[in-house]
């Protein structure tokens, strides 16, 4: 029988691509790409931008946020509640007085279209932006301030927040609420949380 040819095997998908977790953002990173945005005075992705680091949505719930969502006639409520596409569970975020300027200077163009949406897509198949156009959004910004852009994503908007919250309190259970995750252990494989972050914060209690 003639031997049956040798088929070498697929490259990986990812080869030469950083996977994993994807960093949250520093402050002084945070403080940059605001200030570059304000700049160039590109409303949207402002207002785009600090809404992903108050809300901590996924971005399949941050490209949906409607109007409604967050607005109370003309004026940017301060709590919002989405309820989430992948749990179907309710979460709350604050929004705060950055992203509440920034979101009222997009409403009256928002309001003279009659978008439905806070992020409309400008393309006319879609009524609001999509993850990928989203995700674009985040490589750009964080090579305009001189990040590797391999190591961020839209995952680390959503941690941004959440991981100085930890930081600062240690408090899992209040991240937990924030992210909108049913187990504890999901957050802390969110967070990334090494055992010798856990040990550290047991040895600061006494008992």
């Amino acid at each position: 029988m003639p031997a049956r040819p040798v088929h070498r095997c697929r490259p990986p998908w990812n080869k030469g691509l950083l996977v994993g977790q994807k960093k949250p953002l520093e402050p002084k990173h945070v403080w940059s790409i605001r200030v570059r945005l304000e700049i160039v005075r590109s409303m949207r992705d402002l207002a785009i931008f600090n809404l992903a680091i108050d809300s901590k949505l996924c971005a399949c719930d941050l490209v949906k946020l409607r109007l409604d969502d967050i607005c109370s006639g003309t004026n940017v409520r301060r709590r919002a509640t989405i309820v989430q596409k992948k749990t179907g569970r309710p979460v709350q975020f604050e929004i705060s007085e950055q992203s509440r300027n920034s979101v009222e200077a997009l409403l009256p163009m928002l309001r003279t279209t009659g978008s439905r949406y806070l992020f409309p897509s400008r393309l006319h198949a879609s009524p609001h932006i999509s993850i990928r156009q989203y995700a674009r959004l985040v490589h750009r910004w964080v090579k305009s301030i001189g990040l590797d852009s391999a190591s961020y994503g839209t995952h680390s908007m959503r941690r941004t927040k959440a991981a100085q919250i930890y930081r600062k309190t240690g408090n899992l259970r209040a991240v937990q609420l924030l992210l909108g995750h049913t187990k504890l252990e999901s957050t802390v494989r969110y967070l990334g949380i090494e055992v010798d972050d856990a040990l550290s914060m047991a040895e600061q209690i006494e008992l």
